[in-house]
Order: C-alpha cells, then sequence, then structure tokens
C-alpha cells in the first residue's frame, strides 16, 4: 500500500531526490547554534569588565588587565558575540539589567564601576542603527 506522502514527492524522478527534498523540508537551518553560549559569554564578559580588579590583584591579573581589560578590548569581544547571534538589543537590555537588577548589587558596589558601565552604555546606545535616513543630515562636497 503506498503512502500518501509519497505521491506528493512523487514528481521528483528518483528516490535520492525525492529522500534529499523531504530532508531539505524537514530540517530547519541554525545560523546560530551556539547563541546562547554567546549570550552567557557577553554577559560574563560585561560584568567581569564592570567588577573591575580587586584591591589584592596579583601581578598577572594586572598584567591581563592591562592586556584584555581596555574598553576597546571588550567592545571587541561583544562585537564579536553580537556577530554570533547576539542581539544589540540584548546587549543594551542586559547592561540596563546590571545598572538596575539587585543580583549585580555586590558588582556594582565596587569602586568605578559606575563609570565603567556608563561607558559600556555610552558606546551601545550610539551603534543601535536608526529605522529611518534623514537626507537632510548627508554632507555633498
Amino acid at each position: 500500500m503506498l503512502n500518501f506522502r509519497w505521491i506528493e514527492y512523487a514528481k521528483y524522478a528518483t528516490l535520492n531526490r525525492a529522500i534529499g527534498y523531504i530532508i531539505s523540508v524537514t530540517l530547519e537551518q541554525n545560523n546560530f547554534p551556539m547563541r546562547e553560549w554567546h549570550i552567557q559569554h557577553m554577559e560574563q564578559t560585561v560584568v567581569r569588565f564592570v567588577k573591575g580588579l580587586s584591591e589584592n590583584a596579583t601581578r598577572w591579573e594586572l598584567r591581563l588587565n592591562k592586556k584584555y581589560g581596555t574598553i576597546s578590548k571588550v567592545i571587541k569581544r561583544i562585537d564579536y558575540d553580537v556577530k554570533h547571534g547576539v542581539t544589540s538589543e540584548q546587549v543594551f537590555s542586559f547592561l540596563q539589567l546590571m545598572r538596575t537588577d539587585s543580583v549585580y548589587l555586590e558588582v556594582m558596589a565596587c569602586a568605578g564601576s559606575t563609570e565603567r558601565l556608563n561607558e559600556l552604555q555610552a558606546y551601545y546606545k550610539e551603534s543601535i542603527p536608526q529605522l529611518s535616513y534623514n537626507w537632510n543630515n548627508v554632507v555633498t562636497r
């Protein structure tokens, strides 16, 4: 007895083509397979940057902070996560969450944390793409 679905795929000449069509229809492409990991990585990066170094940091921690703890390196890491599935809205909403949520009170109590958070918020507030383009702001030569 023929299955009703095979009649639908009868227009394909061979069985391999029919199976290929079935697989392509049923499988969904996952453009960002590690999206959750990149969201967690973005959150950890922001928390580490906002928290800063402890007062009794070792020489190794000072060296790593000098190399990887600058605002430009942090933005570069967050942009890498944005490239791999994290949206700019998620970054901005997490920055707002850090400022208001009671879970991050310990992080925000560190010296200079509000200044570092303001730096990140200023960058990501400016980098949200505009929805409309104003031709009056175009500079012509």
